[in-house]
């Protein structure tokens, strides 16, 4: 059919365009530009939804009560402070505001926590322009990220490191 464009406008025989009739569903239909921003967003909101799910979780149920999380096996059965040991409480001590006890529970989480809501906040604003996300690490952020978390460990296990135990 010589002459006519579907999406858009029908065309007469002298190229004039005449605009195509509108239909009532297209004055509530959302522009395809914004379903693909939101299709982009899904996963971000998604990964908020589960973690906000979680520190909901842990804001309700106080961790220093017995018999709501498991122990951690590695202090359990050694008496070794793992890098993870306190961050229950910690969360919970994050959620109430109270920022000095979640650095005392567990330093390495309460700061990780504001780094990883800027690390989702580049996530989803590179989502809505239609970037991939990106997080370039290489080998050596790798291994500092190593370093570091063995260092909290060990240190936390040391007479010195008692400030750091939860």
């Amino acid at each position: 059919m010589r002459g006519v464009n579907p999406d858009s406008q029908r065309v007469t025989h002298d190229r004039t365009p005449v605009p195509r009739p509108r239909r009532a569903q297209d004055a509530t239909a959302v522009p395809p530009h914004a379903t693909a921003v939101l299709r982009r967003l899904a996963v971000p909101a998604g990964v908020l939804t589960a973690v906000a799910g979680a520190f909901a979780y842990v804001g309700a149920v106080d961790p220093d009560q017995p018999g709501h999380y498991p122990v951690c096996p590695l202090l359990r059965y050694t008496g070794i402070y793992c890098p993870g040991c306190g961050g229950l409480r910690g969360a919970h001590a994050f959620v109430h505001g109270d920022f000095v006890a979640a650095l005392h529970d567990n330093a390495l989480a309460a700061v990780g926590y504001p780094v990883l809501a800027v690390a989702w906040t580049v996530w989803v604003l590179r989502a809505a322009r239609g970037r991939p996300p990106r997080l370039v690490l290489t080998t050596a952020h790798l291994w500092g990220l190593g370093a570091l978390v063995l260092v909290f460990t060990v240190v936390r296990n040391l007479p010195f490191g008692g400030w750091l135990h939860p």
